[in-house]
């Protein structure tokens, strides 16, 4: 089956009303290439503010959620609080929940969707399958249905970097995670799941990222901020 493209633009902590309001002209000027589907996630602060200006072909996604509904978490919004206020994506286990605020596999896949990456370190010591494998089971073992995830591949040595991993390197490690998804979870899965790449992403090197085969879309980080940013969601026209 067809996996519909998707470009997801993390905004990480940028952004106020006036920047936001920029960002949203030049997603309303685009064009933008009707075949991909395009989400933005912005500061939690900002998530009523941003969808309401948003073009109607532009999603929003929260940056970070707690993994149950209500309770004592102070400083938390949990994903009852996002549905509730129409916010149908977040994004999950990035590279910096994970190593800046020390999140761990166990939460994030309590979470149900995560980001996942290997370190430099890791890279280079040749663990980058050992260590994608072990998140992506981490997160498998808690979810029940796939129809509404987008697993997202970031290389953490490429992330705010401008180091990018080759089109060949991503796609290697995409190709092996759908074997892996084959192999522990169905063939099914393995062939509808969109799996993203994310690390680096600029208008410059999208096009050949997106010409492999099993690059289904980028998470996009400060270029998302930039009218580059259509040039990265039209990269496979």
């Amino acid at each position: 089956m067809a996996r519909k493209f998707f470009v997801g633009g993390n905004w990480k902590m940028n952004g106020n009303k006036k920047e936001i309001n920029d960002i949203v002209e030049f997603l309303k000027a685009g064009p933008l290439d009707p075949n991909v589907e395009v989400v933005v996630g912005c500061p939690s602060i900002y998530l009523t503010y941003t969808k309401s200006i948003l073009p109607s072909n532009v999603f929003i996604s929260a940056q970070n959620t707690y993994k149950v509904p209500k309770g004592a978490f102070t400083g938390e919004i949990s994903p009852a609080m996002l549905v509730d206020n129409g916010i149908p994506w977040v994004i999950l286990g990035h590279s910096e929940r994970r190593n800046v605020f020390g999140e761990n596999d166990e939460l994030i896949a309590e979470k149900v969707i995560a980001c996942i990456g290997e370190k430099l370190e890791e890279r280079e010591a040749n663990k980058t399958e050992e260590v994608v494998f072990r998140q992506t089971k981490a997160i498998a073992d808690k979810i029940k249905s796939w129809d509404n995830v987008v697993l997202a591949y970031e290389p953490v040595w490429a992330i705010g970097t401008g180091k990018t991993a080759s089109p060949q390197q991503a796609q290697e490690v995409h190709d092996k995670l759908r074997a892996w998804f084959t192999k522990n979870v169905s063939q099914t899965v393995s062939e509808s799941l969109r799996i993203i790449y994310g690390g680096s992403v600029t208008a410059d090197n999208a096009q050949e990222l997106a010409k492999e085969k099993d690059i289904d879309g980028f998470l996009v980080g400060g270029a998302s901020l930039k009218p580059d940013f259509v040039k990265i969601v039209n990269a496979k026209q």
